[in-house]
């Protein structure tokens, strides 16, 4: 089984497990442009993950709760003794406790976004302060606000998520629509 990794300063993890984010974009590196025979170059690319996969949500053993792991040599350890432990990035697929099904496979450029595609990555609307946010931070327990609309939003998320000028820069992406089924 694989895993996906969303952004936890972001409380993108969360979105996924409340269920308000069923979206994800990946962008698609050494794409810069393409030209009416790019198509192929684009189908060159394989994306990370299949129509019908089921892929293992990334969570530190911590977070995940799950306090011993036993390796392939079934040696079992204190989940609290190894690296993932609070880090996502070591934990066995196998041994998370949420998974999303993979419902469909695209690719566009990030600026096709549109706005309802927009609130499937997790934004939602906060009506005091009046703008679009992506929920409270795992780091700072604060709401992190990013824009009036829906797209202006999302290009700042994406940017605080991928890199200052991503949004601008347009590039393409795998969309990968989802859903939590555990």
């Amino acid at each position: 089984m694989k895993k996906i990794l969303f952004n936890d300063k972001f409380g993108l993890t969360q979105a996924v497990l409340e269920g308000r984010k069923t979206q994800t974009r990946r962008i698609i590196r050494g794409v810069y442009s393409v030209s009416c025979s790019g198509i192929d170059m684009l189908q060159t690319h394989k994306p990370a993950y299949k129509l019908g996969e089921v892929i293992a949500i990334a969570q530190s053993y911590k977070d995940a709760g799950i306090e011993d792991v036993t390796d392939k040599d079934g040696f079992l350890y204190h989940a609290f003794t190894i690296a993932g432990w609070n880090n996502k990035m070591f934990v066995r697929p196998d041994l998370m406790p949420h998974q999303i099904h993979i419902t469909n496979v695209r690719i566009e450029r990030l600026q096709d976004i549109s706005d309802e595609d927009c609130l499937k990555e997790g934004l939602e609307w906060d009506g005091i302060a009046y703008k679009y946010n992506i929920g409270y931070s795992k780091e700072t327990g604060n709401k992190t606000f990013l824009g009036k609309t829906p797209r202006e939003a999302f290009a700042h998320l994406i940017d605080k998520v991928s890199g200052k000028g991503t949004w601008d820069s347009n590039p393409y992406v795998w969309v990968y629509d989802f859903e939590l089924i555990k």
